[in-house]
């Protein structure tokens, strides 16, 4: 969780939370907490093990669907605010990324960037023998 003191924020206003996560075949949760202009505390959890999206007041459930090795997770906080509850995103307040998962790279933005925008260390490559392979 993070920050780990319940008393303290993030205070991230960039709307794109990417995260860059491996698939190990087991149940991945991933927690954000936001502030919206009518100054409520909304979450979205994001799992593997969600069938469908539910929205209530302070919470908003979504599946999420992983593809074998590395994925690159791409999520507009400001449209699920909008979307889950007709509200303006304000800020990120928390995110928690429950275990089952190795992380690569967790980052914010202020909009979703090409591959060729990114530095080396932000892109999702492919493995070698791939590249390799498809190279022929």
């Amino acid at each position: 969780m993070c920050p780990s003191d319940p008393r303290k924020t993030l205070g991230i206003t960039l709307p794109y939370l990417v995260l860059i996560v491996k698939n190990l075949h087991k149940y991945f949760t991933l927690e954000v907490q936001i502030l919206d202009d009518k100054n409520s505390r909304r979450r979205f959890r994001i799992s593997n093990y969600q069938k469908k999206t539910r929205v209530k007041p302070f919470i908003c459930t979504m599946p999420l669907r992983q593809e074998e090795g590395w994925n690159q997770i791409q999520l507009d906080l400001a449209d699920f605010t909008r979307r889950a509850y007709g509200t303006t995103y304000v800020q990120t307040l928390r995110i928690q990324i429950h275990s089952n998962c190795r992380l690569r790279r967790v980052y914010f933005s202020d909009k979703l960037n090409t591959e060729d925008e990114l530095p080396p260390e932000f892109k999702l490559f492919l493995p070698p023998a791939i590249q390799t392979q498809k190279s022929l």
